[in-house]
C-alpha cells in the first residue's frame, strides 16, 4: 500500500492535522457494502494520484482495507460535511 498513499500523503497532511475534529469509525462496525462504497468513494476522488503503478479498483480497494486492518488508517466522519475521508495513522 506503500505506493497508494506514498504520493497522497504530503498531500493530505493539512488534513491529517485536521483529524481530532472528525469522528473515528470503526471499519468492523460498518456493513461490508457501505464499507466498500466509502473506500470506492474515496480512491475515486478526482485529484488522488497512485504513483507510477496502475492498480485495477478492486487492487486498490483491497489496500485500502488492508491499512484499515492493520489500524494504519482510519475512516473519518464529518459531521459539518456529512461525508467521510480516510486519513493515515502516525
Amino acid at each position: 500500500m506503500s505506493d497508494f498513499y506514498s504520493d497522497t500523503e504530503n498531500e493530505n497532511s493539512s488534513e491529517n492535522e485536521n483529524a481530532a475534529e472528525y469522528l473515528e469509525i470503526p471499519p468492523q462496525q460498518l456493513a461490508p457494502e457501505i464499507l466498500q462504497a466509502v473506500i470506492e468513494e474515496f480512491i475515486t476522488r478526482e485529484g488522488t494520484d497512485y504513483g507510477l503503478q496502475d492498480y485495477s479498483l478492486q487492487q486498490k480497494v483491497d489496500q485500502v482495507k488492508r491499512q484499515l486492518e492493520l489500524g494504519k488508517a482510519v475512516i473519518a466522519f464529518d459531521a459539518v460535511t456529512e461525508s467521510c475521508s480516510l486519513f493515515l495513522k502516525d
